[in-house]
């Protein structure tokens, strides 16, 4: 595919969901990845499914030296970098008048907008100078307020904010970003989601058989990426719930509240 094969490409959550799904789109299209993730295991797992050139690299987005160290280990190993995928993350699932433990709204930050922001920074050097592009997988909750979710909205409205605002700081550098902005996807992210006492919940809230599959997340994603494309909002109900919030904002917050009590 143009503007994929041949390029160096880091994906962070990488080992399962989105992430897993794109590295796999993305080999195919011949790109040379460094895919990253916390668990080692899983990573292996993932590039043992992948032909052609892969690298996998343990790390916690939200610490800054592994950041750094993930960046060095791709120029190191390939001599350059293309495009960073930022798609690692984590969920939350709770009222606020709910939690128990308010530690949960500083991970969201620190792993969803800080570990972009972290990795972005340590890869720009290289970036610029093979005129590279950043895509960013965000989310729709980033686009309007969803209740239950509120640290991983917030959080994502954050990464948006960043985004929009680096976009115009890198226009002269020739580097496009992409921010994705997925509708609800089936993925073990949900099954993963913090509860309200600080714990993951271990078994997915949603009603999976109405939720797009992480493969055809990752199809619309790479499309996008290969595009250097300014967004991509993958459902309907997300473009339309971007006019929605302008125009009657009221309605945007019913559709928001009766998704999350549907679970789609």
């Amino acid at each position: 595919m143009d503007g994929i094969h041949g390029k160096v490409i880091i994906v962070t959550g990488a080992s399962e969901g989105i992430g897993r799904a794109l590295a796999i789109k993305l080999s195919r299209a011949g790109a040379k990845l460094m895919l990253a993730a916390r668990n080692l295991e899983r990573l292996q797992q993932v590039a043992d499914e992948l032909d052609g050139d892969v690298g996998i690299y343990a790390c916690d987005v939200s610490d800054q030296a592994q950041c750094k160290a993930l960046v060095a280990a791709t120029l190191e190993q390939y001599g350059g970098l293309d495009i960073l995928v930022n798609n690692a993350g984590i969920t939350m699932w709770g009222r606020l008048d709910e939690m128990e433990d308010l530690a949960i709204y500083e991970r969201m930050m620190q792993v969803n907008y800080l570990g972009a922001v972290y990795l972005t920074h340590a890869a720009l050097p290289a970036l610029k100078a093979s005129k590279g592009s950043i895509a960013t997988v965000a989310s729709i909750a980033g686009l309007t307020g969803v209740p239950y979710r509120t640290g991983y909205a917030a959080s994502k409205h954050a990464v948006i904010g960043f985004f929009d605002s680096l976009r115009i700081e890198l226009k002269d550098d020739g580097i496009d970003i992409t921010v994705i902005c997925p509708d609800f996807v089936v993925t073990e992210t949900h099954k993963r989601a913090i509860g309200t006492d600080g714990k993951p919940l271990g078994a997915t809230p949603m009603q999976e058989s109405k939720l797009m599959t992480a493969e055809q997340c990752a199809q619309l994603c790479l499309h996008a990426i290969s595009h250097r494309q300014r967004l991509l909002i993958t459902s309907l109900r997300g473009r339309l719930g971007r006019w929605f919030k302008l125009l009657v904002p009221s309605l945007i917050d019913r559709i928001a509240d009766r998704a999350i009590r549907n679970r789609h």
